[in-house]
């Protein structure tokens, strides 16, 4: 009988088991994901109606809006937190998550944020086309033309998604970085701003539901969201990089108008007064002369351009779902969607009795999404064995109320400017 061999301690090699509970790590192309998508959301709100109303607010309430920056900010994340983890656990665009709390609810939702999308669209593509006639000197039509066709070459590539991705990323950096060296050049009291940041004089509500509205209203904050579904970056497994890029984009957003805000407190302390026709541009060029209309010229370019890819992406998104055709060719939708914006502006302008409508219905979008959505994160047949905190609820439901009562007295106070 052969003998038994023995192993030693030194010569046995076992391999260690895998530690299944905790997730494995994101690949370098879901990182890239990650962030293409906080920067989708952050550059898809940060457009021609961003940077206006930053200095319009600032030159109105001085240091004080810091202040509401600080409290929209903390509205933000806690929007963007709630919406972003349920798309997430569910693997489901809003549209369709909306659809299995209530049938029909979904076409509801999806025709809001629609039409919300095409109107600030037109906008978006004006905004593109002014950024080239500062740059340039040629017509905002022919500027909002040719911009139409950058945004069109992204999503005729191959990798549109990636595109999308690579291309906010670089806008937005630019965006920031032109943004801050106005704001260093204007030289603004920081002590103040610091302190009123805290303590203010007055607390507008309305400045702050304005700005929440501008930051995760309508589409954006389903922008990111929707992203991650396409590539695949769902499930409970991928929560914490879900979260850390929805904490990210309400970030880029944030530093951006922190950056806008100082550059325009710089100017306005000096006791320069704003061209009404066109704030922000005349903060670039009190800030640091023609140069500095130049660089706003590429800011709002870039601006605009990229709010144009995030309100076609994701205006197309909410109705895919809904037509077989639609979601074989979305990439053929995403491009009509933005050619039928710029001939909009080109040929009619900016209707503003319709923008006027569609910006009252914009305020109530979010109120409308975000409480769908909560409502579907305590249904075990949609969200399964997965328990949404209890703190984000709470806060879910604040944003809500809040946000359905300004929306409502907005929308109250615009309707009858229709027919005036």
């Amino acid at each position: 009988m052969a003998a038994t061999a023995k192993l030693s301690p030194k010569s046995a090699h076992v391999e260690p088991l895998p530690d299944l509970a905790k997730p494995a790590a994101p690949t370098k192309s879901q990182i890239s994901v990650l962030l293409g998508a906080a920067f989708l959301m952050a550059t898809s709100a940060i457009g021609p109606g961003f940077l206006t109303q930053t200095t319009v607010f600032t030159e109105k309430l001085g240091a004080s809006f810091g202040f509401v920056i600080l409290m929209s900010i903390i509205i933000d994340i806690g929007a963007q937190l709630n919406i972003w983890r349920i798309i997430a656990v569910t693997g489901k665009r809003g549209q369709d998550i909306a659809n299995e709390v209530l049938p029909g609810l979904g076409y509801f939702v999806s025709a809001l944020v629609v039409m919300g999308g095409l109107a600030f669209n037109i906008g978006n593509v004006g905004g593109a086309g002014l950024g080239f006639n500062v740059i340039f000197g040629i017509s905002p039509a022919v500027g909002a033309a040719i911009s139409a066709c950058v945004a069109i070459v992204i999503f005729l590539s191959k990798e549109a998604g990636r595109a999308m991705d690579h291309f906010t990323q670089f806008a937005g950096a630019a965006i920031v970085l032109l943004t801050l060296y106005v704001a260093i050049t204007s030289a603004p009291p920081m002590g103040e701003a610091i302190s009123k940041s805290i303590v203010p004089d007055s607390i507008d509500m309305m400045s702050i539901v304005t700005l929440v509205g501008g930051t995760v209203g309508g589409y954006i904050t389903f922008a990111g969201g929707h992203r991650l579904v396409d590539a695949g970056i769902t499930g409970k497994e991928h929560l914490p990089e879900i979260t850390r890029s929805s904490v990210t984009g309400v970030t880029i957003t944030g530093i951006m108008r922190i950056i806008l805000f100082l550059a325009t407190l710089g100017v306005v302390a000096q006791g320069l007064a704003l061209d009404p026709a066109n704030p922000p541009a005349s903060v670039f060029r009190l800030s640091v002369g023609e140069i500095g209309y130049k660089i706003f010229g590429i800011v709002m370019w870039a601006a605009a351009v990229t709010s144009v890819i995030g309100a076609a992406y994701t205006s197309v998104s909410f109705i895919r779902t809904f037509n077989k055709k639609i979601d074989a060719n979305y990439r053929l939708a995403i491009i009509a969607f933005i050619v039928f914006s710029t001939l909009v502006f080109i040929f009619i302008g900016k209707p503003v009795k319709v923008l006027i409508l569609v910006g009252a219905l914009n305020g109530l979008i979010l109120p409308v999404t975000l409480g769908v959505l909560l409502l579907a994160a305590s249904k075990k047949r949609i969200v399964g064995d997965y328990s949404h905190p209890m703190w984000m609820t709470i806060f879910g439901w604040i944003i809500f109320a809040m946000m359905l009562y300004m929306g409502g007295y907005t929308m109250i106070n615009n309707l009858p400017k229709l027919f005036a």
